[in-house]
């Protein structure tokens, strides 16, 4: 019988995915809808469109890890599908860290000419972005597929059967998947820090020379701080979770294994609601969906 703690994990684990796909759905079909109206390819609406369908992925992936923690699924299962996790794991935070290089080249107030040159080119970039991505996080899976093998049964033998045997060689692995995620974290943190920093630095300005009514604008800067703070903040989470579940410091179905599980997967649900209440188009198409589905009942 399952314990009071492991049954209120379980509850926020359903609640977590069906936010998850929740947010994520209505990302694609907002965007989707206007790739198929316009006819045309809008690079940030194909771009949103990818990072959706990969988080739905790795919401369904995390949602099968809870299960096997409580034992409600057999353990092979994931283990014989962990090659998946490790590629839209991987193609998901490259998704988010171009997505935070996007924004930080429209939005940033920069004047240096490389940030102009970036900002008129980075849209053409992002067919070529989601590509190379996928590409480079295909990597491991066709030409490692052996080594992730062993990396998953390690990893998962030790997360679900506490008194299974290691095995040596995952151990380098371990910190090899790692350091393997440190590009995308370090871009991500490099072009967010500094949008943070440009956009505080240009609305602590804004507020010094006005003289007359507050600038709207101001309150749109102060709003995108802490949107992208708050986005920053969950992607750090995420990759901390990720590197201790993955070096297995904790114990099968504890409080902290459990909170490190739940933690690890409130990142691609919590960084959709942020870009659609962020977002005034995908907020007020959200509203649009969801008063029609109450319509609908």
């Amino acid at each position: 019988m399952l314990e009071f703690y492991l049954i209120i994990h379980f509850l926020f684990t359903v609640m977590q995915f069906l936010i998850g796909v929740l947010a994520n759905g209505i990302i694609v079909v907002v965007n989707g809808t206007e790739l198929i109206k316009q006819r045309k390819m809008i690079p940030l609406a194909l771009f949103l469109c990818c990072l959706a369908i990969s988080r739905i992925c790795l919401q369904l992936i995390i949602f099968f890890m809870n299960l096997g923690t409580l034992f409600l699924i057999e353990v092979p299962l994931l283990a014989d599908n962990f090659v998946i996790f490790v590629f839209v794991n991987e193609l998901g935070l490259w998704f988010a860290t171009w997505l935070g290089v996007y924004y930080c080249a429209k939005i940033a107030p920069i004047t240096h000419s490389f940030f102009f040159w970036l900002k008129i080119r980075i849209s053409k970039w992002m067919p070529w972005l989601i590509l190379g991505s996928m590409m480079y996080a295909s990597v491991p899976s066709v030409f490692c597929s052996k080594q992730i093998w062993v990396y998953s049964q390690n990893v998962l033998s030790s997360l679900f059967s506490p008194n299974a045997t290691q095995i040596k060689e995952t151990s380098a692995l371990q910190i090899a998947f790692l350091i393997r995620l440190l590009l995308p974290l370090l871009i991500f943190l490099g072009s967010t820090l500094l949008l943070i920093f440009s956009l505080g630095r240009h609305t602590w300005q804004m507020r010094n020379t006005a003289t007359g009514p507050r600038d709207p604008s101001t309150g749109v800067h102060v709003s995108t701080i802490l949107s992208v703070l708050s986005f920053l903040v969950l992607c750090l989470s995420h990759y901390m979770a990720a590197a201790l579940l993955s070096f297995q410091i904790f114990q099968l179905r504890s409080l902290v294994f459990l909170i490190c599980l739940w933690v690890f997967g409130s990142y691609p649900s919590g960084h959709s609601m942020i870009l659609i209440l962020g977002n005034p188009k995908l907020k007020q198409n959200a509203k649009k969906l969801l008063l029609h589905g109450k319509c609908c009942q």
